[in-house]
This record gives structure tokens, C-alpha cells and sequence, in this order.
């Protein structure tokens, strides 16, 4: 499919107010509380943390070289830390929200390496393709059917859909994996086709090497250092980064499909003419859901992505002052008659995307209904 922008057109005058109000709102939160929008000390010292504790095992895997059940669980620590590190520091940074320097940015949006990403496609999938038209079909590939897994009410059911709620969180697992070997050089070729990538040939030659040099010292280091420098058996390694892989994997896909594939979103689709019928900031609000607002753990390790109606929203604005402006965004939504989506906890969250795999995987899809 070759990538044809997506129109919003707001034929409610009212609620084509909402965002503009909203904004003038939260502009004025912080210019009254005299407070950034970007990275405060809370921040910063979780910045600390998540790092430390995925840097700290690895280094003591290297140097102690530890009985293997004691390795297992440096590794599991490693897992919950990446996706820490991913949810809360990465994103951010490459949202431009976590600091004010595009430098800063710039470098901690690298630490997405440390998953096996790349930046270059993540900030295609992510703040172009999902940002701009959330839950849309054949636009928004990070709720895009994956192998077996079916996202979408509208694409076709296959006789497997039907088990997915058996099977699924058992892919959520490996999908970091596909990501760190091969996803990212099938997805570069995917955007570049369909001209989502704009970057010239040249510029694209050398993106590609960036993206292939990341990975040979992604491997290097993970594999070739513990095993020929620091002679720790190759199973071992394998599986110890399995485990962290796995671990990794379905906390982030879990965390993020929480916030979309679940009971009362909407999964609009464009009329002919790439058209959606409605103002942008709304279907943010109709595609999106927050789950554990209260929760000031869950907040602290989720990077705020149980708050992604704010995001959606305010993508530039650090994760940390979510809780504070969702408090505006909701009383504003509730004033111009815009729904404000959310799970009061992960628990009712979670059975939400149960039901919602449940249900996609018995609806026949788009083609089925029309044939």
C-alpha cells in the first residue's frame, strides 16, 4: 500500500473548540505553576534507577560470572528494567518530551539500542503512523495485525483467531525478539516503498548502515564479549537473554495494548477520498484509554502510559506532569461532551483486553462482511 496522508475533517463546531481550549488550559498550568514541561529531579532519579539496575546485572554477569540460577535472575532484573527503560526514558526522549535539548533527546531516544531498536523506523511507526492516526487500518502499524495476532476488527478472521486469547500473550513475548532480528530491516524496506520514509537514496544508504552497525554491537555485546572475553558458556547467555526478551516483551506489549485494544475504542476507517470524519484531538480521545490513573507505582514504572489520553494529546509534554494535567483534560472532555476513556485499574484494564482479543478474533472482518 502506498501511504496516502489521512484528512480530518471536523464537521462539529463545538467540539472543533475542545482542543484548542484544552490547550490554552494546560499551557496556562504550567505557566502559572512556573514549571516545565520536560524533565524534573523525579525524573531524572528514575532515569537513574531504571538504568542502573539493567547495566549493573549485566556488568555483574560479565565480572562474577555467577551460578546460572543466580544469572537467571540478573537477567530477569534486566527484563523489567529494559522496559522500563523503553517506556519511561526512550520514549519520552524520542517524543522530544524529555528535555528541553535536542541533544539530551537525542541520546537518551538511543537507548533504544539497548532493546535492539532503531530509532530511525520506531519514530516512523510510533510519532508519525500511530500519533497521527491512531487505531486506523493499514496506517497505524502498531496495532496492526502481527503472525497470528489479530488487532483490528476490521481485517479478516482466521480459523487460529479463535484461540488467540490462549496463544497471545505467549507471542507478546517474543515480538522484542523479532524486533531486535529482523524488524527493523523489514520495516525500513516496508516505509521506504511506500514512501512513509521521505529520506532520499543517498540518506537512506547511510540510515541503513547506522541500522546495521547497531546491531553488530548490539550482538557483539550481548554475545561475543561474555563468550569469548569473558568465557561464559554461549547457552547460558542464550538463554538468560530469552528470559529477558520475554519478560521485556510482554510487559511492553501488554502495557500498550491496554491502551488501545480494548473494550470502547473506536477503529475508524477512511472513506475513499482519505477522509475521516472528525476533528483529530476527538478521535484521540475516541481511540485511546487510560487505565490506573491512582496508581502512583504503576505511574512511576509505566512512564505514564496509563496515562494515554494525555499523551495523545500532549506528546511533547514529559510523562511526569500527566497526573496532574489529566485532572484539566478530563473536566475539559466532560464539558465539551468528549468521552474520556479509562480503566480505573490495571486489573479491569487487563480483562478488558482479554474480551477485546476474544471479540476480534470471532468478528468476521471487512471482507468477509461485504462478500
Amino acid at each position: 500500500m502506498a501511504f496516502s496522508p489521512i484528512r480530518f475533517i471536523d464537521k462539529d463546531k463545538d467540539k472543533a473548540l475542545f482542543f484548542a481550549t484544552l490547550r490554552k488550559r494546560i499551557d496556562g498550568y504550567f505557566r502559572e505553576n512556573n514549571i516545565s514541561k520536560h524533565y524534573n529531579s523525579t525524573m531524572v532519579i528514575k532515569t537513574v534507577i531504571l538504568m542502573s539496575f539493567y547495566l549493573l546485572p549485566f556488568i555483574a554477569l560479565l565480572v562474577f560470572n555467577p551460578p546460572f540460577k543466580i544469572a537467571l535472575i540478573l537477567w530477569g532484573i534486566m527484563g523489567f528494567s529494559l522496559s522500563g527503560i523503553g517506556m519511561s526514558v526512550m520514549h519520552d526522549a524520542n517524543h522530544g518530551a524529555y528535555s528541553s535539548s535536542h541533544k539530551a533527546n537525542y541520546w537518551l531516544g538511543h537507548t533504544l539500542n539497548l532493546l535492539g531498536g532503531s530509532v530511525f523506523n520506531w519514530k516512523l511507526q510510533h510519532n508519525v503512523m500511530h500519533h497521527t492516526y491512531t487505531n486506523v487500518l493499514d496506517y497505524d502499524d502498531d496495532i496492526a495485525d502481527k503472525l497470528i495476532l489479530k488487532f483490528n476488527p476490521h481485517t479478516q478472521v482466521k480459523w487460529y483467531h479463535k484461540l488467540q486469547v490462549v496463544y497471545a500473550f505467549l507471542f507478546y513475548g517474543i515480538l522484542t525478539m523479532y524486533w531486535a532480528l529482523l524488524k527493523d530491516f523489514l520495516q525500513f524496506s516496508k516505509y521506504t516503498k511506500q514512501g512513509v520514509n521521505t529520506a532520499t537514496k543517498k540518506q537512506n544508504r547511510t540510515i541503513w548502515l547506522k541500522i546495521f552497525a547497531s546491531k553488530i554491537v548490539y550482538w557483539t555485546v550481548l554475545f561475543v564479549i561474555p563468550v569469548f572475553l569473558f568465557h561464559i558458556p554461549f547457552y547460558q547467555m542464550v538463554l538468560g537473554y530469552v528470559l529477558m526478551q520475554f519478560i521485556s516483551g510482554v510487559v511492553l506489549t501488554v502495557v500498550f495494548q491496554l491502551a488501545h485494544t480494548v473494550e470502547g475504542t473506536t477503529h475508524p476507517l477512511p472513506d475513499t477520498d482519505f477522509t475521516i470524519e472528525n476533528n483529530w484531538a476527538v478521535h484521540q480521545m475516541n481511540t485511546t484509554v487510560n487505565f490506573s490513573r491512582k496508581n502512583k507505582w504503576i505511574s512511576w514504572y509505566v512512564g505514564g502510559l496509563n496515562f494515554q489520553v494525555e499523551h495523545h494529546l500532549f506528546p511533547n509534554i514529559c510523562h511526569v506532569h500527566y497526573p496532574e494535567i489529566s485532572e484539566i483534560v478530563k473536566a475539559t472532555a466532560e464539558e465539551f461532551g468528549v468521552p474520556y476513556l479509562e480503566n480505573e485499574t490495571f486489573g479491569k484494564a487487563l480483562k478488558s483486553h482479554v474480551k477485546a482479543i476474544i471479540s476480534f478474533g470471532k468478528m468476521p472482518g471487512l471482507n468477509e462482511a461485504i462478500g
